[in-house]
């Protein structure tokens, strides 16, 4: 019986090319894919489509389409690995910026009816187009975003036998061998990822951009206007942050140590240091395509001088006093270690008064 004839199989999703991002689709120009029409159901809508298998890359592993094009556009994700096209971001951390709610249901049977009711309308519309974000919200998801595609993302995952000690097949096993990381971030379920609930990349994410905002916050002492800027790259000079942190005023010097991939910025008035700090929490700071990270310095110490004092004075009073030969007391404060002269005389004295 024909597709369209089989009322059972009108909604079914046939496809010719899948939609997919950059890092998963590889950096081979001359991917070759195996398409097989209906082959699975979506993992979220559970309807069949077509699905896609392809080789990213040398070295990485198969890869194929995991939900159906419908629920993909409605989200505006990648079949595969379930994340934001234009940024790359987990849909929590994209949602949660441009401040949307998701209108799609998450039970069974409502998600099957919505996704009918979809399947027949123009979805290239939608309310993530980032044109009808807010400059704000499109400042927060480019801090966010990668700048070029991630393809560690498609290695092969981790061997099983490895981790327990029992793989014997050396080099040719094609599963890595590697002590897993996070076990938090393994864990992903990938309705929680389109959806946008309880995702632990998205949450990783979200509490490092809370903790960057609050290491800007200004520190109590006034004497500190100083700026500990880490990811400082070999491209990236001394010039060329004199040029970016002078426009909040006068910089007082610069410090950059590339082998710690640091540096260290001075200003010469704490407002100047207050004005680049807060503008950094809000827009971020990228210099040549690097994103930087940026928190304040630390208050000097009171200086070595105090402290040399401070413990010279506490060894000086643990030292045990001088002997009298020293002092030049003529009163001796410890017991003679003389022989002859412990109890010789106190034992015949006493023999005499007997």
């Amino acid at each position: 019986m024909n597709q369209k004839a089989d009322p059972n199989k009108q909604q079914w999703e046939e496809a010719e090319f899948p939609v997919v991002c950059e890092t998963c689709l590889g950096d081979n120009p001359y991917v070759r894919m195996s398409k097989e029409s209906f082959g699975k159901e979506c993992k979220i809508c559970s309807r069949p489509f077509t699905v896609f298998r392809w080789l990213p890359g040398t070295n990485m592993r198969y890869k194929k389409t995991e939900i159906c094009q419908i629920c993909a556009r409605l989200k505006n994700v990648c079949q595969t690995c379930v994340l934001d096209l234009q940024y790359g971001l987990p849909v929590q951390v994209r949602d949660e910026a441009l401040n949307i709610q998701s209108e799609a249901p998450n039970s069974d049977v409502n998600r099957q009816y919505y996704a009918q009711n979809i399947a027949g309308k123009d979805t290239s519309t939608n309310n993530y187009d980032p044109a009808k974000a807010t400059p704000e919200s499109r400042e927060i998801l480019r801090r966010l975003a990668r700048s070029e595609p991630y393809y560690k993302r498609n290695r092969p995952h981790i061997c099983s036998f490895f981790v327990k000690g029992e793989c014997t097949r050396g080099d040719e096993c094609p599963y890595r061998h590697e002590v897993p990381g996070d076990a938090e971030l393994a864990q992903q379920n990938i309705k929680d990822r389109y959806y946008g609930t309880n995702d632990p990349v998205a949450s990783k994410m979200l509490s490092r951009v809370r903790s960057t905002a609050a290491s800007l916050t200004p520190p109590e002492d006034k004497s500190v206007t100083s700026l500990f800027v880490t990811g400082v790259e070999e491209e990236i000079t001394e010039g060329d942050l004199r040029e970016y942190f002078g426009t909040y005023g006068q910089v007082k010097s610069v410090v950059v140590v590339h082998r710690s991939k640091c540096a260290f910025v001075n200003f010469a008035t704490r407002s100047a240091a207050e004005l680049a700090a807060q503008s950094i929490a809000d827009a971020g700071l990228t210099i040549k395509s690097r994103a930087l990270r940026v928190a304040w310095g630390k208050a000097r110490p009171q200086g070595p001088k105090s402290e040399k004092k401070s413990s010279s004075v506490g060894l000086g009073a643990m030292q045990p006093p001088p002997p009298p030969s020293v002092s030049g007391s003529s009163a001796s404060s410890y017991p003679s270690q003389d022989p002859t002269a412990q109890g010789s005389q106190g034992i015949s004295g006493h023999g005499n008064s007997e």
